[in-house]
């Protein structure tokens, strides 16, 4: 796990449906984000969705670069639980 990302549709997400979204290594599987989430913000996860998501392009002058891939999941907690990092957001 690299980061959460804390956005508005990750917030009404989190309050409505009990989901987390965070920037994962981009070889991390299912099974090891799910893990991980248990472990570091000990909650019970009952899904895991992934997406691989791809850089933007982006022009410098006229030279064009690539932001690098990524990999976002999407985490689903059991109801009633919270996780406290996310909290003050």
């Amino acid at each position: 796990m690299k980061r959460p990302l804390i956005t508005e549709k990750s917030t009404v997400e989190k309050e409505e449906r009990n989901k987390l979204f965070f920037e994962v290594d981009r070889r991390a599987n299912k099974i090891e984000i799910k893990a991980a989430v248990e472990k570091i913000f000990k909650v019970d996860v009952l899904d895991v969705a992934t997406i691989n998501m791809k850089g933007k392009k982006k022009r410098v002058g006229r030279h064009f670069t690539q932001h690098s891939d990524w990999k976002k999941a999407v985490v689903t907690i059991k109801p009633g639980q919270r996780v406290e990092f996310f909290e003050g957001a």
